[in-house]
């Protein structure tokens, strides 16, 4: 059990990471979010751009 707990949390902590890489990435926003949606699409993860803003949104308010 304590193996699982430190192996969520490692894949939880990469997963934040990737995101806020990806938001402070010297691009566009439009188009990393381009970008989020084909890379989960290709992954075969339904998502639409509002829900993608949503998520930004969410991540972004996170930060403060």
């Amino acid at each position: 059990m304590r193996a699982l707990t430190l192996i969520s949390a490692f894949v939880g902590g990469a997963i934040v990471g990737c995101g806020a890489a990806l938001l402070f990435a010297p691009e566009k926003g439009s188009d990393v979010r381009t970008r989020i949606c084909d890379l989960l699409k290709r992954k075969g993860i339904k998502i639409s751009d509002q829900e993608v803003d949503a998520l930004v949104a969410e991540l972004a308010g996170a930060e403060e």
